[in-house]
């Protein structure tokens, strides 16, 4: 009878300490990870563009799209590393292939921009892959992505509007980039 007293009425068991952020970052936990490149990347009054860096690295390396993106981001405005518009369109088409709408739709612009200041040999291409981003970023209901789409479409072929809508099927079936 005593030891039930003692569970039900004993000295209270000390409540577990939650682990930092930091803490659980180091321990591989992708959400921490990402929140700490956040953390570092828009403190205001403390920007910490390296550490930012590192930690999104760390969670892109989990295959973290927003950490994707965020770099390719980072790269594009030059914030703690020089500015590579071609880095960027890198970490920006990994968030992309990844699913995240925000690079979908900044891809789908990428490749809309390369129209008009790439090759004329490359602009049909172009123009099929910003319209597949686009309507995959519009699917997931990005703002201006439809919009965006319904401008690229404007200059494109039937067999065009095919081919991405083609790209977009495959995406959505789960094909690997080399595959679409």
């Amino acid at each position: 009878m005593k030891a039930i007293f003692q569970r039900w009425f004993g000295p209270a068991r000390p409540a577990a300490v939650p682990e930092t952020t930091e803490a659980l970052a180091e321990r591989g936990v992708v959400e921490a990870q990402f929140s700490l490149g956040l953390k570092f990347a828009s403190a205001p009054g403390a920007l910490d563009y390296a550490r930012a860096e590192y930690w999104y690295l760390k969670a892109a390396s989990q295959n973290h799209a927003l950490a994707h993106f965020n770099l390719g981001m980072m790269h594009a405005r030059g914030q703690g590393m020089p500015c590579d518009k071609e880095q960027s369109r890198v970490w920006i088409q990994k968030a992309a292939e990844l699913g995240d709408a925000s690079a979908q739709y900044n891809l789908g612009l990428l490749h809309h921009r390369t129209v008009a200041n790439g090759p004329q040999a490359m602009a049909s291409e172009s123009r099929v892959e910003a319209y597949a981003w686009l309507q995959l970023a519009a699917a997931q209901g990005y703002r201006d992505a439809e919009a965006a789409s319904n401008v690229v479409r404007l200059h494109m072929t039937q067999a065009d509007v095919q081919e991405a809508g083609r790209r977009v099927a495959a995406f959505k079936d789960g094909a690997e980039p080399g595959e679409r």
